[in-house]
């Protein structure tokens, strides 16, 4: 089975079978192959249903969770979107397809990996930022009318909320067990509304220490 028909069986038989139905996040998701952003012993299981763990300690989540948040958090074209905890640049060059503008916050140890990966793919509205402070954001270009936080956190991290437009979405697998919820938080005025939206199982942010603290 070719590339092109992998990316189609997944969205067939994993992601519209779980109610993943917006039309925009299936063509994007469609659109973004996964073997490149996987070490050599991972392509061929790179649409598998499974959560995928490289030596380095990278991850790709599995196609379900990201088809899940990108969904529900609703991005439109002309959208300004901040990705953190995906060092590998799938989740940026995808959200690139839905958004206007997208900044990727990546570990400098894999910016010259991840810049190549965007040129080839042509995501000519992905931005590479190095940083390794995922959670704190990317202050100097907010705000962002998405951010996708992609590792579970044991909280909504606070300097992210910070970065949300007004109306602005920040979704995040949030909990302390085998078993997160998929949250969105909204920014109306000075206020943030929150709402479980779906229960993912996914790794724990990138280098997150264990007593690290947020508040809401």
């Amino acid at each position: 089975m070719d590339d092109l028909a992998m990316r189609r069986n997944m969205i067939e038989n994993q992601l519209r079978p779980s109610n993943v139905a917006d039309p925009r996040v299936l063509v994007a998701m469609g659109e973004v192959p996964r073997p490149p952003f996987l070490p050599a012993h991972l392509k061929a299981v790179a649409y598998s249903d499974d959560d995928l763990v490289m030596p380095d300690g990278r991850f790709l989540i599995e196609p379900l969770v990201i088809g899940r948040m990108l969904q529900v958090a609703e991005t439109k074209d002309t959208d300004t979107a901040l990705v953190v905890g995906c060092d590998t640049g799938y989740v940026g060059c995808v959200l690139a397809k839905l958004a206007g503008t997208v900044f990727s916050l990546v570990d400098p140890a894999h910016l010259a990996e991840v810049e190549a990966r965007i040129d080839s793919l042509e995501a000519i509205n992905l931005f590479a930022v190095p940083t390794a402070a995922g959670l704190e954001g990317h202050a100097e270009r907010a705000p962002y009318d998405v951010i996708l936080v992609i590792g579970y956190v044991p909280e909504v991290p606070a300097p992210l909320l910070a970065q949300l437009a007004e109306g602005g979405r920040l979704v995040a697998v949030v909990g302390s067990g085998r078993i997160g919820r998929g949250t969105v938080v909204t920014r109306i005025h000075d206020h943030w509304g929150q709402v479980a939206a779906f229960d993912a199982a996914i790794p724990r942010f990138r280098g997150l220490k264990p007593k690290l603290q947020f508040q809401l």
